[in-house]
């Protein structure tokens, strides 16, 4: 790896993994990983029953494509059953929340961008209203 430029292809077992939730992300694109840029993605894995409650990023935009697996996922107050090979769009700054209610483990991919981190890039809105109130699925 180019100290400048990060790597250019991925293999699984070059992945960042972090915890979140007892969900596994998996870092495929990030700056640190595959240098610096406007994108980066993740792979998550939610076991059943897990979830991630209502929040935004103020900052970033989001594009969140299912792999495998079903999910509920909610952007503002609008919500769908999504499955393997659906997308969502999460405008900059939008409330969403992702939950896996079925009974097999959900995977997809979220796209970011711009690829910042600074450690405010996601606001938990889980229990504020109206969202506390919406039960998530």
């Amino acid at each position: 790896m180019d100290a400048d430029t990060g790597l250019r292809f991925v293999p699984p077992g070059e992945a960042q993994v972090e915890w979140v939730r007892d969900s596994k992300h998996e870092w495929l694109v990030r700056n640190g990983l595959t240098g610096p840029g406007e994108l980066a993605m993740v792979r998550v894995t939610m076991e059943p029953g897990q979830f991630h409650a209502f929040h935004c990023h103020p900052r970033m935009e989001e594009i969140l494509y299912y792999v495998s697996g079903r999910g509920i996922q909610w952007i503002g107050e609008e919500k769908s059953e999504m499955g393997a090979g659906d997308t969502a769009h999460i405008p900059m700054g939008e409330v969403h929340a992702t939950y896996n209610p079925f009974d097999e483990p959900l995977v997809f991919l979220a796209i970011l961008t711009p690829a910042v981190f600074d450690g405010n890039e996601t606001r938990d809105l889980a229990e504020e209203e109206p969202w506390a109130s919406m039960g998530g699925i």
